[in-house]
């Protein structure tokens, strides 16, 4: 349930199949000359750090700023001290990661649930490069792992090797209970990227609104909608039966009915842009990312336009 602890992280890397660690490399190597060739500097300019923080006094200069003059130890030294501050980098990351059914599906190279692990795998990366701190919530309609921030490598390959290895227990969809946990374990201010394909039922809409307002208020929270082409259209193929893959449910639907492809293409439209707006009304940033093309030019430009507001 979400209100209990999550389970406990999977076994040691030694017990991995062949197949499994050779992903979690490839994954290591194409994201690194992500985060080196596309996002070097990028990073370490949008996310600052908590602010700056005292560091040591020294002997006043001619020059510094008089409001920095620390007068308890000038009164005890019998002259001038000021106290010296340095920007506070490090940050905490936390990955909040949609690992329901729906991650399943993918009509072009890839499975969302891949491509969302990839996206997590660069965002870790580049927050170790940058030697801050990097956690895990894995959810569904209740929680799936967290593993607590860390710094390094090591701790990275562990949240990349729970991203394509743990399997969910449930194959729902609950944003909004999986950001209250959220919430009580990252309890300082953290960069917070929520990964999610944002496909859920109406009844637990009301609480994702609510949980997201929370979450906003308290992290700097950045949305990435993972998505493919067929979410959007479908193909003219005659008969086809799909399944819902969170609910299990099936049906038979005409793609060839011009009548039932626009209205499946209106509907598609019209999540996408009340999702955009719900964003916009909160002050989130969001990224869309599509199994059908790449995504780290937009991303740079994501952090490229988060950077000249920072500077404005």
């Amino acid at each position: 349930m979400i209100g209990a602890d999550p389970p406990p992280a999977s076994g040691p890397a030694a017990a991995l199949p062949r197949e499994v660690i050779r992903k979690i490399r490839r994954i290591e190597i194409r994201t690194r000359r992500l985060v080196n060739e596309s996002l070097a500097g990028e990073y370490h300019s949008v996310f600052r750090g908590r602010g700056m923080e005292f560091s040591e006094v020294r002997e006043y200069q001619l020059g510094d700023d008089i409001r920095t003059i620390d007068w308890n130890v000038t009164s005890r030294m019998g002259h001038p001290y000021v106290k010296k501050f340095v920007e506070e980098r490090e940050l905490t990351v936390a990955l909040v990661v949609d690992a329901s059914a729906s991650g399943g599906f993918g009509s072009v190279a890839r499975l969302k649930g891949d491509l969302a692990a990839e996206v997590s795998a660069l965002l870790a990366f580049s927050a170790i490069q940058n030697n801050d701190r990097v956690g895990l919530l894995q959810f569904t309609d209740r929680i799936e792992k967290y593993v607590p921030p860390k710094k390094g490598r090591t701790h990275v390959l562990r949240v990349i090797r729970e991203l394509i290895y743990s399997s969910a227990s449930s194959r729902g969809t609950d944003i909004g209970a999986a950001l209250d946990y959220a919430m009580r374990v990252f309890r300082k201010r953290s960069v917070m990227f929520l990964i999610s394909d944002f496909m859920m039922s109406d009844a637990v809409r009301g609480r994702f609104e609510k949980g997201l307002r929370r979450a906003a208020k308290r992290h700097d929270l950045i949305a990435f909608v993972i998505g493919d082409p067929r979410e959007e259209s479908l193909p003219r193929v005659g008969l086809v039966e799909v399944e819902d893959a969170e609910t299990g449910e099936t049906l038979v639907v005409d793609t060839s009915h011009a009548r039932l492809a626009r209205e499946f293409e209106s509907r598609a439209v019209a999540r996408r842009a009340a999702r955009k707006k719900l964003f916009r009304a909160i002050g989130i940033d969001s990224m869309e990312i599509s199994t059908a093309r790449p995504y780290d030019a937009e991303l740079v430009r994501l952090f490229e336009a988060r950077a000249r507001r920072a500077r404005a």
